[in-house]
């Protein structure tokens, strides 16, 4: 048996804090936000706000999910829930790279996929969750997804990004400037109403920092986000360059810089410190990690 109901998109969270809540495994899916199973019952959340409920037990889990507070509708026009996996949407994607790593810059990146083609080239090629790939595989799929879709990044020092840190004294609104700027950019030259992008704070954040192109598009922020294939892409293009920055540093200061943030790092932290003095951790690293105080020894 399955049925198909129509989730707000402003419930996705509550939707996916009520299944963890109740213990469902959760895997991930192109073009879904998730699938969750648990004991015959399977879940799949469309991009659309369509729930694909198939299994045992259908009617103890919609009266269950009601009594949640979350907000349903049953789907019944048939033609309309035949098709859960939905037409074709133009759209722009984006993410950032970076952000856990204690050296080198953040990248963030912006992928517009403007036709079916693309997309379903860009799911035969593999592409998905950067985190979810290797870093050869990553620098291959770079130069694919560039040759298929527009594409931007930007790319944030470790000097501007203190900078920033410094005067937004927030991590967050760091991301959402960087995230509006490669809209942006990609809206200077193409055409585009839908954007879709990681939930990471205040959805008002990134909406605040687009420019006047911007502020006239459909703006889809939720978890897991890289479910979606342009999210997933521009996941990859952020990766690709943030692994080109990092080697960048690492010729120019004649050193491996390690990624992550691991004992490795404090290791090679240390070793700069004794070069070349405090001041240098500006220059390379996000100093308003933790793992600062452990490099100089506060």
């Amino acid at each position: 048996m399955n049925e198909v109901l129509l989730i707000k998109k402003s419930d996705f969270s509550k939707l996916e804090n009520f299944l963890k809540a109740e213990s469902y495994d959760f895997e991930s899916r192109p073009n879904a936000v998730f699938l969750a199973k648990k004991e015959g019952l399977t879940l799949t959340l469309y991009n659309s706000g369509k729930l694909l409920v198939t299994g045992r037990n259908l009617d103890n889990f919609i009266s269950s999910l009601s009594k949640s507070g979350i907000s349903t509708n049953f789907l019944k026009n048939e033609a309309e829930s035949k098709d859960t996996n939905t037409e074709f949407e133009p759209r722009i994607g984006t993410d950032e790279s970076g952000k856990g790593d204690y050296f080198g810059y953040l990248t963030i990146a912006g992928v517009f996929i403007d036709s079916e083609d693309a997309e379903k080239k860009l799911i035969d090629i593999g592409v998905k969750d950067s985190k979810l790939l290797n870093d050869t595989t990553i620098m291959k799929l770079d130069k694919v997804i560039k040759k298929l879709c527009k594409t931007s990044s930007v790319s944030i020092s470790p000097i501007k990004y203190n900078d920033l840190y410094t005067k937004l004294n927030n991590l967050n609104k760091l991301l959402a400037w960087g995230h509006a700027r490669a809209i942006e950019n990609l809206l200077m030259a193409n055409n585009c109403e839908k954007v879709i992008s990681d939930q990471f704070g205040d959805e008002m954040l990134i909406k605040d920092a687009l420019m006047e192109r911007g502020k006239k598009i459909e703006l889809i922020q939720m978890p897991h986000a890289e479910s979606d294939i342009a999210v997933a892409a521009a996941s990859i293009i952020a990766r690709a360059e943030f692994l080109r920055r990092l080697t960048s540093l690492s010729r120019e200061y004649k050193i491996d810089f390690p990624k992550g943030a691991s004992n490795k790092t404090v290791e090679v932290g240390k070793e700069l410190v004794n070069k070349h003095g405090k001041t240098i951790l500006v220059k390379v690293a996000k100093i308003h990690f933790k793992t600062t105080d452990i490099i100089i020894g506060n």
